[in-house]
């Protein structure tokens, strides 16, 4: 039996509005596991959770759909028809690129409003101009909360978000009224993912590209020396496949610049995969598909707190080239969104400090040349990324960094 999962869908949506409480309905996990996340009550990174979507042989539609192996009406016993993992998005506006780099790895998305607050808040917005400018096209919208709202609200609230997704790549989504906290409707979730997100076309013959969103040191503290593990990065595999024992490398991987001459000095970092884990269980070999985790026998402290997130991973001189700078053709989106007055995106000027999101790596570019529609920055941290990528644009609006628009590289 198949272990991976056959899509990635995120859950995004406004801080509070219930994403981490409906992946928990769906899968049974809770996702903010970080001590911060439990003190805050907010996600701060990126949650997963991997499901499989089952369907009862014996009973009518929707009541048939349920992630459970034994049908709760009838006790038959359910059929997979779709295996999924779910990337939770955090929705705090601090956090957006926290937010891009996970749709860097979405397949679909499920766009999680509450309805008992006015629709569009500014992150509902920002998240959904997200999906656009990263081109993430199949969406549901899960209209959440509904328990605690009356009926008349809740249509009112139905009204409202019609009205916000005309136009954007969520305006013929179905929108599908959830209570989350008490699992109503969840049925009904499940069979609209099964019939909108649709399964992607990924090659297993190119050459092997993965995007790392984690990195961990697995030892323990206080672990003698002979009994330390390498460390692990985590992310999905975009195209080819990875087998136990095949060599590796991690691009752009760790900076040795010198402190003296202020050189920058980028190495990549090689290693034999000695571990490979996909929903839970240890395998032979990872296909595009679902978030992996790759055992690595790389000193834990290069892995440690998710330092090389943001990588790429794949077959030795096989990766794309490393970029210190770049060029390339900027597409703006009409009006600054996120906040709730919102502005007109005016031109990207010379000096200018950009946020660039490109697949899990966020970076800052000083923008030092505009020519010919063309713009060119110089990075901060370098990318790893082939030439027409499409890579997300932010800029500093007041004190937060807000989404303005998509570059395409050149």
């Amino acid at each position: 039996m198949k272990v991976q999962a056959d899509v990635n869908i995120g859950l995004i949506g406004h801080v509070d509005h219930g994403k981490t409480t409906l992946t928990k309905a769906l899968s049974g996990v809770w996702t903010d596991t970080h001590s911060e996340e439990t003190k805050r009550g907010i996600s701060i990174r990126l949650g997963y959770a991997d499901i499989d979507l089952r369907k009862c042989p014996n009973c009518d539609e929707p009541m048939s759909y349920t992630t459970k192996e034994v049908c709760e009406h009838c006790g038959s016993d359910t059929d997979i028809i779709k295996k999924v993992s779910f990337v939770d998005a955090p929705g705090h506006e601090t956090l957006m690129a926290t937010m891009l780099s996970g749709a860097a790895i979405m397949d679909g998305a499920v766009l999680v409003i509450a309805a008992n607050e006015s629709c569009p808040q500014p992150q509902t917005k920002e998240h959904l101009m997200a999906l656009d400018v990263i081109g993430v096209k199949d969406v549901i919208v899960v209209q959440n909360k509904i328990d605690i709202v009356s009926r008349e609200r809740a249509i009112e609230s139905y009204n409202e978000i019609k009205e916000f997704v005309k136009g954007t790549c969520a305006e013929d989504a179905p929108i599908i009224p959830v209570s989350a906290q008490h699992g109503a409707n969840i049925d009904i979730l499940i069979k609209a993912l099964d019939s909108n997100i649709k399964l992607p076309r990924r090659s297993v013959r190119k050459s092997p590209l993965m995007y790392v969103a984690r990195s961990f040191d697995i030892n323990k503290p206080g672990s003698s020396p002979k009994k330390l593990k390498g460390g692990v990065i985590g992310g999905t595999l975009v195209q080819g496949t990875l087998r136990l024992g095949d060599t590796i490398e991690i691009r752009p991987g760790v900076d040795a610049s010198s402190v003296k001459d202020k050189t920058s000095n980028w190495i990549s970092l090689k290693s034999e995969i000695i571990g490979l884990e996909a929903a839970g269980q240890q395998v032979e070999k990872v296909t595009p598909g679902g978030l992996v985790g790759i055992a690595t026998n790389l000193d834990p402290a290069l892995t440690k707190a998710d330092s090389l997130s943001g990588s790429v991973a794949g077959k030795e001189d096989k990766l794309p080239e490393v970029l210190f700078d770049c060029e390339m053709e900027v597409n703006l989106l009409e009006r600054v969104v996120g906040t709730k007055e919102e502005r007109e995106v005016s031109p990207i000027k010379l000096k200018e400090l950009l946020m660039i999101n490109c697949g899990t790596t966020t970076t800052i570019g000083v923008v030092t040349s505009l020519k010919g529609g063309l713009v060119h920055v110089k990075l901060k941290l370098p990318i790893c990324v082939d030439k027409d990528t499409r890579i997300a644009l932010s800029r500093r609006v007041g004190a937060r960094w807000r989404l303005i628009g998509f570059g395409i590289i050149k």
